[in-house]
């Protein structure tokens, strides 16, 4: 017992007199905001005091490894834990985002920028998308959160640099949504989703009017407003034309029909064989595009996102080229070896093998029901 003692003690004189094992981000509401220099620890009222190099690696491990594996031992936290609010687990992310990149944080989150993080944003999108058709909530939610502290990241780079702050984001989508929400928040009133929609691009385009014409927005040239603007070029191709065919479809300019859309594309491929006959490359690049668009207006118009669809198409040709790849192998031979009309039987076999599959849970649901 007196030796435990002894170990608690010199723990306790080892990191400054301060418990260790405690949440860095359980900062103090009145301490949110501050300098980096100024951020308190944990334990203090006083800020923050950097140990020596040997200390503080055992103290961030403490803190941080032992907060993780706290969090992950049970979903359901401990009754006595107190609850707190979505703002105020908001505000201890901020804040321990704001230790990570202060003087004497992670040598890593110092140096990242926001060119350095543009993939990172792009991935854990995905990855969010990938949780959700997983039907596992607690991926869902994990991977959301990935996805926000892309945007605490960014923010908290934009207020070191003196930009702007998290409070200024959150501000700005608060307004916008009741801006944009008249029928909810104002007098106006909308009779379906359409006319919201209609009325969301109205509102949208007088916005961009307003701030095209401030030049404190960087805007003092004055340019002729599209129906178009607002769709970023720095989208993925996909999503980029469908949202360029969605806005021209809300003013009337679509297809009547899918048939009409299909027939376009059978217009498409016909002149992308011309152009592929003629061995101009560049125009097969055009038409090949041009077919391409053809194909997001139909995914558009039947209400299907390519970009989705498209991942999806890309991991059922994974999982289908592995599993030949593992047939192979139960003959004792490499793929790759196999002659092509070997590869073309092993992708008939697993297509339908892949879809017996289907059709055999298929059945099972029925039967359960």
């Amino acid at each position: 017992m007196a030796t435990g003692t002894k170990r608690k003690k010199k723990a306790a004189k080892a990191s400054g007199g301060r418990r260790l094992g405690k949440d860095p981000a359980e900062l103090r509401d009145k301490d949110f905001g501050k300098s980096e220099k100024q951020i308190p620890h944990p334990r203090s009222r006083q800020p923050f005091r950097p140990l020596a190099a040997g200390k503080r690696d055992r103290v961030r491990d403490d803190t941080f490894g032992g907060a993780l594996a706290r969090h992950r031992m049970s979903a359901n936290p401990p009754a006595k834990r107190k609850q707190l609010s979505a703002g105020q687990w908001f505000e201890k992310l901020v804040a321990v985002q704001a230790r990570l990149r202060a003087p004497k944080g992670c040598p890593w989150d110092r140096e990242q920028t926001h060119q350095s993080l543009k993939t990172y944003l792009i991935e854990e999108a995905y990855e969010v998308l990938e949780a959700l058709d997983s039907g596992n909530d607690a991926k869902f939610a994990e991977e959301m959160g990935d996805l926000l502290l892309q945007i605490v990241f960014h923010a908290q780079i934009a207020r070191e640099e003196g930009r702007f702050t998290v409070a200024d984001v959150i501000r700005e989508i608060h307004d916008k949504m009741i801006r944009r929400h008249p029928h909810v928040f104002g007098e106006k009133r909308a009779k379906d989703s359409a006319e919201v929609l209609r009325n969301w691009e109205q509102i949208k385009a007088e916005e961009r009017r307003l701030n095209e014409g401030n030049p404190a927005e960087g805007n003092a040239e004055a340019k002729e407003p599209s129906l178009l603007d607002g769709v970023s070029s720095g989208l993925p191709a996909t999503l980029e034309g469908l949202q360029l065919t969605r806005k021209a479809a809300r003013i009337g300019f679509d297809w009547e029909d899918t048939a009409g859309v299909i027939a376009k594309m059978r217009e498409e491929a016909r002149e992308l064989e011309a152009a592929l006959n003629s061995r101009n490359q560049q125009k097969t690049e055009e038409e090949m595009g041009d077919l391409l668009f053809a194909a997001i207006n139909l995914a558009r118009f039947l209400h299907v996102d390519p970009e989705i669809a498209l991942k999806k198409a890309n991991a059922k040709f994974s999982r289908r080229f592995r599993a030949m790849e593992d047939r192979a192998r139960e003959s004792c031979r490499a793929f790759k070896d196999l002659p092509r009309e070997e590869m073309e039987a092993l992708w008939d076999a697993t297509k339908n093998a892949e879809g017996k599959s289907v059709s055999a849970e298929f059945s099972k649901g029925l039967a359960r029901k």
